[in-house]
């Protein structure tokens, strides 16, 4: 009966806020994610590496197109039904697939056939959709990047970059042959006429290195004019489509930024400038025949962070500056990586028509998110920021089916990880299911950065309020986060920093937290000594400083195995007080299949444990993740190691606290029982991505509330999605 309630309360939360029938406001969220190597033939690997990139859609939006570059062909996503899209096939092309755009039914791809960076070249191949045929092939001369078609059809153009080879002499410009621009006429849907082929030189336009123009990435408005973004060179060049003539070009110019994170540290802190930063766009999309976006992205010498609307004369109309990561930070998605570099790396844009409202689409390429703006004609409004999966690419908006489709190229297949995606979010009237849980601004207007979320924890006597802690990832700045789920989403509205004497302490890696009545934290510090970093637990007071620091003892030391507590709580009070820490996984002196609950009296400094029995998982390894106390009850979550369709074991378990008897180390060790609560898997699965492996924090509060939350890994080789549950009462 348990399971039973917390299954319906989550179920009835989700729907209210998926569907509520006096809501005005017309919001996305994700309602299918397509796993790209579901293209891939019967007799193909499965492992074989496959990523969609650049995406377009057919004119009646109901068939996607993308290229996959790692695979050499073009694959084919039917979406008719949008909730529930399905392989269509792929098309094998002779060279490297780079850009698409389609035309009636015709997609036109420009393929890389380049031998080296000195001999480029590279094709423009239209085939027909239906068939699979190229019906037409024209050679371009050079190495093509991003193609465009014109709104009238009439034409095609190709920016040919003849990319540099950023290992010679460090990647530094020029590096010669030049790059330019291709127009080839369509005789019709999507029918080149190669005869009608003509290059658009852009030499001696730039400052930077006007002999390597490297054009990146075009678009085509209405008026036929070509927008060409040079991106090493921070240049934009306009082209008139019809006589090929350039009709104007600027600089892209420059960013003074200040209040930015600039140090890959392990710590979120938007303290550093970086005065005079060059734009360096890489995608551009037309507004309308006189104004353009353009995101920043850099490559070269720059990357602004953020994105810029000039107009067609090159005035700056709008430049959002930092505001844009400030946005992506708030949401957890900031990666610290490349602080130092580019930030968040807008990279992608897309421009989109839904009923009155100009949107535009700016895809984070590390933050792993997509700024939807609306057009204003003057500073674009935010309206939401939506989850993309691991490094969007390409985007594609489909407004007469209200729907937005998102490539994403990162494939993790030899790590282990979650593969390449498509995503596909659809407008309707509703509340955002994205994002679950957010911060608050500190007193200078900043965001509290955040991620990697593990430990989570009640407050000992206030409803709804939790406590949780960061992990490793960001080592330099351990943080203890006070969350307030009174609200949706939950608002993260302190931080503070576990420190000795005022100084962060640098080799933790928190993973428990425990709240006591007396405004004092117990915490668990999964070590790891071939890091330096010890197993510990931390006694820490109401402003995060250090009481009193307890290493494990030599009895658990002697069988360590790297994977140490993921998580801490607290049976009894006062002299009484006993904590127990769970293990992940087995160390050298557990039974297969078993791991120990470890347990520690401050008052007598005495340690002890008893057994788990683990699930046994088809794929990697099972462990536990998190430890909490309530009443008679102990709650454990258990899970694997395995993210996506891989994904089995996510589950809350509850064991009787009458049989936490600790026995002493180094003997036998009781076994206890346990009886499996939820199961976290279809609760992930409502959120229409794919399904995060590391549900690492559970929690219920003072009212019988139960709360639980995902790590995401700090947007590292993963998505940055964190999913803060909301599972009703047990």
């Amino acid at each position: 009966m348990r399971r039973h309630v917390v299954i319906a309360s989550l179920s009835t939360a989700l729907m209210a806020a998926t569907a509520s029938s006096a809501w005005a406001q017309m919001t996305f969220n994700r309602v299918a994610s397509f796993p790209v190597p579901a293209n891939l033939p019967a007799d193909a690997d499965p492992t074989s590496e496959t990523s969609a990139e650049i995406i377009a859609a057919t004119p009646d939006g109901t068939m996607l197109v993308y290229t996959d570059s790692p695979l050499g062909a073009i694959g084919m996503i039917d979406i008719s039904d949008h909730a529930a899209p399905a392989p269509a096939g792929l098309v094998m092309v002779e060279g490297e697939p780079t850009s698409v755009t389609v035309v009636g039914g015709v997609a036109l791809v420009g393929i890389n056939t380049s031998e080296s960076y000195t001999e480029p070249s590279g094709r423009l191949d239209a085939i027909a959709l239906d068939s699979g045929e190229v019906v037409a092939s024209c050679e371009l001369g050079g190495q093509p990047d991003s193609i465009a078609a014109s709104p009238d059809g009439s034409f095609v153009a190709v920016a040919i970059e003849n990319e540099r080879d950023e290992d010679l002499d460090d990647g530094i410009i020029p590096q010669l042959p030049a790059g330019s621009l291709v127009l080839v006429d369509l005789t019709g849907p999507g029918a080149p006429a190669c005869e009608t082929l003509r290059t658009v030189g852009l030499t001696g336009l730039a400052e930077v290195a006007p002999d390597d123009p490297e054009p990146e990435f075009v678009d085509i408005n209405d008026a036929g004019h070509v927008l060409v973004t040079l991106q090493e060179n921070n240049h934009i060049v306009i082209v008139d489509g019809v006589n090929g003539e350039v009709a104007a070009h600027f600089s892209a110019g420059a960013v003074d930024l200040a209040k930015v994170d600039t140090a890959e540290d392990g710590a979120i802190a938007f303290t550093g400038e970086q005065p005079a930063r060059k734009r360096e766009p890489d995608a551009a999309k037309w507004l309308d025949d006189e104004r353009f976006v353009i995101a920043n992205e850099g490559d070269y010498e720059g990357g602004s962070r953020g994105f810029t609307i000039m107009s067609a004369a090159g005035d700056v109309l709008y430049e959002s500056g930092p505001s844009f990561e400030y946005e992506v930070a708030r949401l957890g998605h900031y990666p610290d990586e490349r602080s130092e570099n580019k930030g968040v790396e807008p990279e992608g844009l897309e421009v989109g028509t839904f009923g009155d409202d100009t949107l535009i689409f700016v895809l984070s390429e590390r933050g792993s998110v997509v700024g939807v703006y609306r057009d204003t004609g003057g500073e674009p409004e935010l309206l939401q920021i939506l989850p993309s999966g691991i490094a969007p690419e390409g985007a594609v908006a489909i407004p007469e089916r209200n729907l937005l489709a998102v490539a994403n190229e990162a494939d993790l297949i030899e790590d282990g990880g979650v593969r390449s995606h498509v995503m596909l979010f659809e407008r309707s009237e509703g509340p955002a299911v994205y994002p679950t849980i957010v911060s608050v601004d500190d007193g200078e207007g900043l965001p509290l950065g955040w991620g990697a979320l593990s430990g989570l924890a009640a407050h000992p006597t206030e409803p709804a309020r939790l406590y949780a802690v960061t992990d490793s990832f960001y080592g330099s700045r351990p943080q203890i986060l006070s969350i307030d789920a009174t609200e949706e989403p939950a608002r993260i509205t302190e931080a503070l920093v576990v420190n000795a004497e005022g100084e962060p302490v640098p080799y933790l890696d928190l993973e428990g937290i425990v709240a006591l009545p007396d405004g004092t934290f117990w915490l668990a510090s999964e070590g790891r000594t071939d890091q330096d970093r010890p197993h510990a637990i931390l006694h820490v007071d109401a402003a995060g400083g250090v009481v009193e620091e307890v290493r494990i003892p030599e009895e658990l030391m002697a069988h360590e195995i790297r994977f140490g507590f993921e998580g801490i709580t607290a049976v009894g009070e006062g002299e009484n007080l006993e904590l127990w820490m769970a293990v992940q996984r087995e160390w050298g002196d557990d039974p297969e299949g078993q791991v120990k609950l470890v347990s520690y009296t401050p008052a007598t400094g005495a340690w002890g444990a008893v057994r788990y029995p683990l699930d046994q998982g088809e794929q990697g390894w099972v462990g536990l993740s998190e430890i909490t106390a309530v009443g008679d009850t102990v709650y454990i979550v258990e899970r694997d190691n395995q993210i996506g369709a891989n994904a089995a074991i996510k589950k809350l378990y509850s064991v009787p606290a009458a049989e936490l008897k600790a026995a002493p180390l180094g003997g036998d060790l009781p076994v206890v029982s346990k009886t499996e609560v939820f199961d976290f898997l279809p609760a992930l699965a409502a959120f229409n991505g794919y399904i995060q492996d590391k549900v690492e924090g559970f929690a219920v509060d003072v009212d019988g509330n139960a709360f639980a939350v995902t790590d995401n890994d700090g947007v590292d080789d993963a998505s940055g999605e964190t999913f803060f549950l909301r599972l009703g009462t047990l």
